[in-house]
């Protein structure tokens, strides 16, 4: 075991969860024993609960220009570390060290945004009539709690933390089992910031966290990112809790491809967007429609996609059980009918044996009705649907139950407007694999992508991470 056995953190200090039940956490990239991590009760969720509750007053009370401080130097110290972050984050999650660094510094660019914060909670004043004034504030809900995945392991994290706590929260985190040690390095340096302790705190553990997290009656707020399945029960748990919730699911993104695409440059696009952090992120392409005669574009994308290397520029997928979901994917696509043009299955890298690799894979002359088509495959894997005209392949794309992404490849300017207007995604791109929008626009989907009202990221964050205090006064009297 390479690490030490993962504690949850609770108020500043690293502390052994109250049980023994622990789950091994091993690297897809060879294998190996990296840790165990505590399967944690719901005493231990309560123990944070309470630290978070006893920092409250004090932090919330703290001038947002203070509180950002923190942020500051918080941010100077995610690129002081970079390099450890990021190869820490591709031991745990499998993907390449180059993706980690753009990881990491996603994680700099979100903090970045949160010290922004002070310039954009101003709040309003008016006179509304002579000598009565009204004015709003944002006042912070709380404890809050965000429960993150396994694919983004320091990314996603910091979509919620900085801002969250920023805004006068005290927060909760509870990482994916497959990943917890990014979680516990970020609380370290937290704390080097100077963030006091109580005020972050992380639990883990598996579906019995989440559940506690959901019910816990101190719990003001909960975000939740993964699978639209989970995604629905959180949602649902929470808010009957009377909770706030902001739950994200996932993915079927649609890639229109159009003749005039320009080949060289689609097909880039489209082989790095299926197949970046192996597939294994919301944003990635799972299916390309080609309207009309795409033929050339799709042999550059087989071009492309060979280029891309497990084990090099390919990282590896979660677990034995994602890399075989993933090939049984592909192996009922070709069974369905459909043409495998490059084929990922079976993949060994030289020296990692024991890691769990898919490669690339293309698949074409795919139906809307296949799995491959309509389920999401969360690999390095990209159907490829015909269609004749753009109205066709819009249609398919808007059928579709998700509604994070989509993007046309096009040199029309007209059509390209009209393909943003029609699609029913909440991020567009255009002449764009992965649009994700960056700060401080917000990241979020539409239909079964998310469940809840705002975005996780950016300005639309504040509304959710804050309630808004008016106060109506005829003459301000003066202070004692």
């Amino acid at each position: 075991m390479k690490y030490k056995a993962i504690q949850n953190y609770i108020g500043g200090q690293f502390v052994n969860a109250s049980n023994t039940n622990t789950m091994d956490v091993i690297s897809p990239l060879d294998g190996n024993h990296l840790s165990t991590v505590p399967m944690s009760s719901a005493k231990d969720l309560d123990d944070a609960v309470k630290a978070a509750q006893a920092a409250f007053p004090g932090w919330s009370k703290t001038p947002i220009k203070e509180r950002v401080q923190v942020f500051f130097r918080y941010k100077t110290l995610l690129e002081e570390n970079l390099k450890e972050l990021a190869e820490l984050c591709s031991e745990e999650n499998g993907k390449t060290y180059g993706e980690s660094v753009a990881e990491i510094e996603k994680c700099i660019e979100l903090t970045e945004f949160a010290t922004s914060l002070p310039q954009l909670i101003t709040g309003e004043l008016l006179e509304v009539s002579k000598g009565v004034e009204c004015r709003t504030e944002h006042v912070p809900l709380g404890v809050v709690a965000s429960i993150v995945p396994f694919n983004f392991p320091a990314m996603v994290p910091n979509w919620t933390i900085p801002n969250a706590i920023a805004l006068g929260n005290c927060m909760i985190i509870k990482p994916s089992e497959k990943v917890p040690l990014s979680c516990g390095r970020l609380a370290e340096l937290l704390k080097e910031a100077g963030l006091p302790d109580g005020v972050f705190n992380v639990v883990h553990g598996d579906v019995d966290i989440v559940n506690a997290i959901c019910d816990h009656p101190n719990i003001e707020a909960v975000s939740f990112v993964g699978s639209t399945k989970v995604a629905k029960i959180v949602y649902q748990r929470a808010t009957s809790n009377y909770k706030r919730c902001l739950s994200l699911g996932g993915a079927k993104n649609h890639l229109l491809v159009l003749p005039d695409a320009i080949p060289d440059m689609t097909a880039q696009n489209v082989a790095a967007s299926m197949s970046g952090c192996a597939g294994q992120r919301c944003m990635a392409a799972s299916a390309m429609i080609g309207v009309g005669n795409v033929d050339a574009i799709v042999a550059k994308i087989c071009d492309e996609a060979r280029k891309i290397i497990p084990g090099q520029n390919l990282g590896a997928v979660i677990n034995k059980e994602s890399q075989q979901r993933i090939e049984s994917y592909i192996s009922q696509a070709e069974k369905d009918g459909a043409k495998i043009l490059v084929d990922g299955r079976n993949t060994k890298v030289a020296g990692k044996e024991n890691g769990t690799y898919v490669g690339p894979t293309v698949i074409d002359f795919v139906t809307p009705e296949m799995s491959v088509a309509t389920e999401e495959i969360f690999g390095p894997v990209i159907s490829i649907i015909r269609t004749k005209t753009v109205d066709e392949a819009l249609a398919i794309e808007n059928k579709n139950p998700y509604g994070n992404a989509a993007s046309v490849f096009t040199q029309n300017g007209g059509m390209a407007r009209y393909i943003i207007d029609k699609a029913s995604a909440g991020m567009i791109g255009v002449n764009v694999g992965v649009p994700v929008p960056r700060e401080p626009f917000s990241f979020g989907g539409w239909n079964e992508s998310k469940f809840g009202v705002g975005d996780i990221t950016g300005k639309s964050s504040i509304e959710f991470w804050t309630k808004l205090k008016k106060a109506l006064s005829n003459g301000m009297p003066k202070q004692a």
